[in-house]
């Protein structure tokens, strides 16, 4: 059984583009693997921008926290769980602005934690998640890859890294917006077709 994290950040939902390839990488992973899939929409279960007070919530120890920290500190908690639970993350990326939407990097600030997710040594930071899987379906409107304007694939690479996963696939759907944005859906498509766990 893989335990796949469908990890979605649209605002387009459904419809979205990054969100309609990577729901068929999903499905066909489905259709040949047994997983089971757990959907985290960030477009619709938004989370806020992280604050001081949340980060202090779940730097307390868990029987001294407060009903109001413990409350706090459950959201990072159980974002993590579900992470940790993972196998296989399928990351349906859209670009916004030449960067990651902003969903997005609320849910990174919450499951990048020390001594939870990562931990500091004399050599620097470890990452603590080990032995998983990212498949990330970037879907822009332009075309950036391999361009200094693409700020996602070095960003997610560092970050899934600095958390301990290291095997990190990118699938690129680009210039959707642009003529021949059809074709280039449909070449995404067959890329997809070919990705198995």
């Amino acid at each position: 059984m893989n335990n796949i994290l469908f990890i979605k950040s649209s605002l387009n939902g459904e419809q979205g583009n990054s969100t309609k390839l990577a729901q068929e990488l999903v499905t066909n992973l489905s259709a040949t693997s047994e997983v089971k899939v757990v959907d985290r929409d960030l477009a619709k279960q938004a989370l806020a921008h992280l604050t001081q007070e949340e980060m202090a919530a779940w730097m307390a120890q868990e029987s001294e926290r407060t009903e109001q920290q413990a409350l706090l500190a459950s959201v990072s908690d159980s974002l993590i769980t579900e992470l940790t639970k993972a196998d296989t993350l399928v990351v349906a990326m859209p670009m916004y602005n030449f960067g990651v939407p902003s969903t997005f990097k609320a849910w990174v600030d919450r499951v990048a934690r020390a001594g939870v997710t990562f931990r500091y040594t004399e050599n620097g930071p470890v990452g603590l998640l080990k032995n998983k899987r990212v498949i990330v379906v970037a879907a822009r409107g332009g075309m950036h890859a391999g361009t200094t304007s693409d700020s996602q694939t070095q960003y997610l690479t560092s970050f899934f890294n600095f958390i301990g996963i290291d095997n990190i696939d990118f699938i690129y759907a680009e210039g959707l917006n642009m003529p021949g944005g059809d074709e280039r859906f449909a070449a995404a498509q067959s890329v997809i077709k070919s990705v198995s766990l």
